[in-house]
């Protein structure tokens, strides 16, 4: 069933909340001193059912200046506004800052109650109702229904009902399929349940006995019930006024401005990338990095407009901006937000969010200019193709809808749509698979290969760049998983060789000068000529005439890697025919005795205990012997 929920609206003392308890019969002034003072301070909530057959939750606003904010906490979620204005007293300032919001909010479904007709006379209250018309030109409640009443006699009430009933119908109805997210605006403990949090459900479904997280914190709780309409549910969905009771928390951990949702579903942040208009009822020109106080869903935070293109922001001109918060908040694009004034207070602009989780950007960029625009005006698939372009990584389909606020519906949808025009690429692993732009990943490509074409210049001699440095070093924004994912892709499509721990160019072969091959083939006949007494590593470079040690390393890995040399054990290397022949000697001893010892191998190979002892383990640790006691015997390989 659709769920509508109403909002009042308008100056102090113009009669939302008598008008309210007139319709459901509920009076919504909670706090004793509202009912002493005879104005709402905090929010007000009820319910009334419509001939339609619908069940509409009303949220009762406080329309005094100095209870704007809470105003503000309330408005956020609504789908219809009850605009009201006093007959006896006309438009008054808070009923144009309330109007101001609700085109802010883009709030564009509503009806005007002119309130206490029974008041003034006829003539007096066509004068408020021209009044109104003029003063509701070119807003987005233009066109509304403007409708008086009197709470008190009950006249006019049926016409305002059935307006109410007939927008309610054609109001489309939220959709459930994404995130839940439930902006909270009232925070109570109920003896016997403890903590109730309550708010307007904009998007999503919450069942009971589900965690919920506390943003922007990183509390979890379970729901342990619910309420809609004082009524105990199971299931609640998007439009729905809401009541959770939570488990395992106390009032003060969670409060108004906070969001419950799945926890790891949506990514707080300091920033937001906005599309912003600037009243032109505000009293002086926005300069950069003013601060301002802004209001999201049910929260109130401190910040700063950051102007990417220009000094001020004159009054009614349209900018994009960057909201630079004091304190992180979860949002979802095309939130609608209001900023008003630091001091003194008043209400000077808003709009919405494009970007819940930017970067921070350089000033006069044009090309952040044009990037917003085109993700402000684009559809869901355009947004994820221009933050998949926009950020060089390799993202998941949770991580993306919970950064873009879009539901997993939407996603696959719109990563199906960039699939299939190869505008970005999917790689499948046997957990979570894996999307990147078709741009960045040529960017990557272009990169890697770069970076290996220089190694190899620099290291001829080397099959490859280490893999663990290379990725730290050119891709350190991915894991070492996603790293391995992006090696394999580019070894499927012949780009690369990957190599154990090292990575090269597809099919690189080291490329040796007609020097560097000399100097390998000195080395190479001097341990072979050496035989089983090889000499040290800096003895051969010696030989050679070597001067560089660098240089010198350099020849010693490329023999290694290309098996010509064979470590035996620190600072000895047995050329590798040479380490053969004494493999193939140790064999033949065996043939005829069943035992080694060190003295045998010693003379078998008339070679020194500074070598045979190291050479009788190497051959335990390839299992071609095995020691028992101070003797060796055939290992697993000669049995």
């Amino acid at each position: 069933m659709k769920h509508i929920i109403i909002g009042t609206a308008g100056h102090v003392d113009h009669g939302k909340t008598v008008l309210v308890k007139k319709l459901t019969g509920v009076d919504t002034d909670r706090l004793k001193e509202e009912k002493e003072r005879g104005i709402s301070i905090e929010l007000g909530f009820a319910y009334m059912k419509l001939p339609g057959g619908q069940t509409a939750g009303i949220v009762d606003v406080p329309g005094h200046e100095r209870f704007i904010k809470n105003m503000l906490a309330g408005v956020g979620g609504i789908d219809l506004v009850l605009l009201v204005i006093a007959a006896d007293e006309g438009v008054m300032p808070q009923t144009r800052e309330h109007l101001e919001i609700i085109q802010l909010l883009q709030i564009d479904k509503g009806v005007v109650v002119i309130t206490k007709k029974d008041l003034v006379d006829d003539e007096w209250l066509k004068m408020v109702y021209d009044d109104t018309k003029e003063f509701l030109s070119n807003t987005v409640l233009e066109k509304a229904d403007i409708i008086a009443v009197s709470a008190v006699t009950g006249e006019g009430l049926p016409e305002l009902i059935n307006a109410v009933n007939q927008i309610a119908a054609g109001i489309e109805e939220r959709k459930t399929t994404g995130p839940a997210r439930l902006p909270v605006d009232r925070v109570f403990s109920v003896t016997g349940f403890g903590t109730v949090a309550t708010g307007t459900l904009i998007s999503g479904q919450i069942q009971t006995g589900e965690s919920l997280q506390i943003y922007p914190g990183e509390t979890v709780s379970r729901v342990r019930n619910m309420h809609v309409h004082g009524k105990k549910v199971e299931l609640a969905e998007s439009g729905q006024r809401v009541a959770v009771n939570l488990s395992g928390i106390e009032t003060d951990d969670i409060k108004r401005g906070n969001v419950l949702a799945l926890p790891a579903s949506l990514k707080p942040s300091h920033r937001l990338d906005v599309s912003f208009k600037y009243l032109s009822s505000a009293p002086k020109a926005l300069r950069h990095r003013a601060r301002v106080r802004v209001y999201l869903g049910t929260a109130e935070i401190l910040g700063r407009v950051i102007l990417f293109d220009r000094e001020e922001l004159q009054q009614g001109e349209h900018a994009y901006v960057q909201l630079q918060l004091e304190s992180p908040i979860a949002a979802a694009r095309k939130d609608h937000f209001v900023v008003r004034s630091y001091s003194p207070m008043r209400t000077v602009g808003g709009g919405t969010i494009i970007d819940p989780f930017p970067n921070k950007h350089k000033r006069y960029r044009k090309e952040i200019i044009e990037a917003l625009a085109t993700a402000e005006k684009g559809s869901a698939v355009d947004w994820v193709e221009q933050y998949l372009n926009a950020n060089a990584k390799l993202h998941t389909v949770t991580g993306l809808t919970s950064t873009l606020g879009m539901s997993k519906n939407d996603m696959a949808m719109a990563l199906t749509k960039l699939t299939e025009e190869r505008q970005a690429a999917k790689f499948a692993t046997e957990g979570e698979d894996y999307f990147v732009s078709a741009m960045v990943l040529q960017q990557w490509e272009n990169r890697i290969i770069s970076a290996l074409q220089d190694y190899h210049r620099k290291f001829p001699l080397r099959e490859g760049y280490p893999k663990e440095e290379l990725r730290s070093r050119f891709f350190s924004a991915l894991t070492a998983k996603q790293f391995q994912i992006l090696l394999n892709h580019f070894e499927k499509n012949q780009k690369i060789s990957g190599m154990g721990h090292s990575v090269a160019i597809f099919e690189y072969k080291p490329l040796l000068s007609k020097e560097m091959g000399q100097v390998l083939h000195k080395f190479e006949n001097i341990f072979l000529t050496s035989k089983f007494q090889p000499p040290s590593w800096s003895e051969a470079t010696a030989q050679t005439g070597i001067k560089r040690p660098a240089e010198s390393q350099e020849f010693l890995n490329y023999l290694l890697g290309q098996g010509k040399l064979v470590k035996i054990t620190e600072g000895i290397f047995f050329h590798r025919q040479v380490l053969d022949k004494a493999i193939s000697m140790i064999k033949e001893h065996f043939k005829q005795k069943s035992e080694l010892s060190l003295g045998e191998l010693r003379d078998l190979l008339q070679t020194s205990r500074k070598y045979a002892l190291p050479l009788l383990e190497y051959t335990d640790r390839e299992k071609i012997t095995r020691r028992v006691g101070d003797l060796r015997v055939a290992g697993k390989l000669l049995i």
